[in-house]
């Protein structure tokens, strides 16, 4: 019978008299992620759109033991996902506390020969053991400038001077996978990894042993391994040597949203924008909707370049400009709550160059900002097309069709739009959320969107000056 909980032992006897027992680290992940499947926990905090694509995939990679290729383009939570596994270990592990061992050691299998002598050296009740907390349990590295010494490991000369011989193990600098022996190793753009390195990686896929500059020192290391790679890159010849692909247990698919909604609620629960507060801000959902839908846009744009991707980052940084452009307005203007418009939309410059790569075929010399205003443009005429069939023009055209000319800015004070126009359709208020009748700024933005959709429409007309739009029919 134990006669110590495992929390409480810091000996070796004591652990041993605790019932404790040795799980290699997929099976602890393994035991731990059917005990949270079982008791319908959320597995996968914050990864919104995968439910029934990707989160299966990862599932039965888990129950199958398997190491793990996470493939897609960039800002598809690749390394989110990867990271989040971590929850499926324990909470702590005990290791042989012991000077000089190169290995968080397991008590009842230890690897090294330091560990190995000192248990053969002590009582049980004399060898201490110490606690791994699961966080510390997880590293990762990005490929790009990546050496053998770094993740595998190399002769140390400084041991060799002091006198080791250099066909043992105590001449050897461990990388990063031996230093992670019983915990998990991910590789970020594994196409990039030295194809050196590629091979070196073979054995530990394969056998689990590690072996530095062919000299016969082998240790059976337990580690749980992932990669993450585009698939542009990864598919290209050459980059990815076949042996190692061979011995990837399971590659997991990546995407981007299917659906605009999972995009929004990707970009407000990622973009971490506090809109109460003192200068609160209030956002109208057709405005989230634009913000996504110029991300949407973008993937399928022609102009740009579909095999680098456009991240999800994209989305989130537009959305943070977008906020924080109405915001500045309404510090400005003294404006409560402030509310984003579409002309907000003239500092996404700052936010997205950079963040686009043009297909220089496609793009036909266009500049970024030129490929970002079509983007942009295609952006409000979609959502806008999508109120117009639900609420209908009528109204709006009763309104915006007799010879008015309003003029419009991010730093227009929304007074102003209430001067010039004295209401917006009925039907939209709906659509809109708020009664818009009842607050400046919301018809503002209200207004800014409508007069946005019939430019796209071709039925009224816009001029540009000095950060100001001018529309008129």
């Amino acid at each position: 019978m134990p006669t110590t909980s495992t929390a409480q032992a810091t000996t070796l006897q004591a652990l041993i008299d605790s019932g404790w027992k040795s799980k290699t680290v997929k099976q602890e992940i393994r035991e731990n992620f059917l005990r949270q499947l079982a008791g319908g926990e959320d597995l996968y905090p914050g990864i919104v759109g995968y439910e029934s694509t990707v989160i299966p995939e990862i599932n039965i990679a888990l129950l199958s033991g398997h190491d793990m290729l996470y493939m897609g383009e960039k800002g598809q939570a690749k390394s989110r996902l990867m990271r989040g596994l971590v929850r499926f270990l324990d909470q702590k592990v005990p290791y042989l506390d012991i000077p000089g061992t190169p290995f968080h050691e397991d008590p009842l299998n230890p690897l090294s020969k330091i560990a190995k002598e000192f248990i053969a050296s002590h009582d049980a009740a004399d060898v201490p053991i110490a606690w791994w907390d699961r966080e510390d349990r997880y590293a990762e590295r990005l490929a790009p400038g990546t050496k053998f010494a770094d993740i595998i490991g190399e002769i140390d000369p400084a041991k060799l001077a002091g006198g080791v011989s250099m066909s043992t193990e105590d001449a050897l600098h461990f990388g990063l996978i031996p230093r992670m022996h019983r915990g998990i190793f991910a590789i970020n753009e594994l196409p990039e990894l030295d194809e050196l390195v590629q091979v070196g990686l073979f054995n530990i896929l394969e056998e689990r042993d590690v072996q530095i500059r062919g000299y016969p020192v082998r240790f059976e290391i337990d580690v749980m391994i992932l990669f993450s790679a585009n698939p542009s890159t990864f598919n290209r010849s050459g980059k990815v040597i076949p042996q190692l692909k061979d011995r990837i247990g399971s590659s997991i698919l990546t995407h981007y949203p299917t659906n605009r909604d999972h995009g929004i609620e990707i970009m407000e629960q990622e973009a971490d924008i506090e809109l109460d507060g003192d200068f609160p801000v209030r956002v109208p959902y057709f405005m989230r909707e634009i913000c996504e839908q110029i991300t949407i846009q973008a993937r399928k744009s022609k102009y740009v370049d579909q095999q680098s991707g456009v991240s999800a980052r994209f989305s989130l940084a537009n959305y943070r400009t977008m906020v924080s452009s109405a915001r500045h307005r309404g510090v400005v203007l003294g404006e409560k709550p402030a509310v984003p418009r579409i002309s907000d939309l003239g500092h996404l410059y700052t936010s997205s160059l950079g963040k686009l790569e043009l297909d220089l075929m496609g793009s036909h010399q266009m500049s970024e900002k030129q490929v970002l205003d079509s983007i942009v443009a295609e952006a409000i005429q979609i959502v806008f097309a999508e109120y117009v069939t639900e609420h209908g023009l009528d109204e709006i055209a009763e309104i915006f069709g007799k010879g008015v000319k309003i003029e419009v800015g991010d730093m227009v004070p929304s007074s102003q739009y209430a001067d010039r126009l004295k209401r917006v359709p009925p039907a939209w208020e709906k659509a809109f959320e708020i009664n818009a009748s009842d607050d400046d700024a919301v018809r503002a933005s209200c207004v800014e969107f409508i007069l946005a959709g019939l430019y796209s429409m071709d039925m009224i007309s816009r001029s540009q000056a000095h950060g100001q739009s001018s529309y008129e029919t």
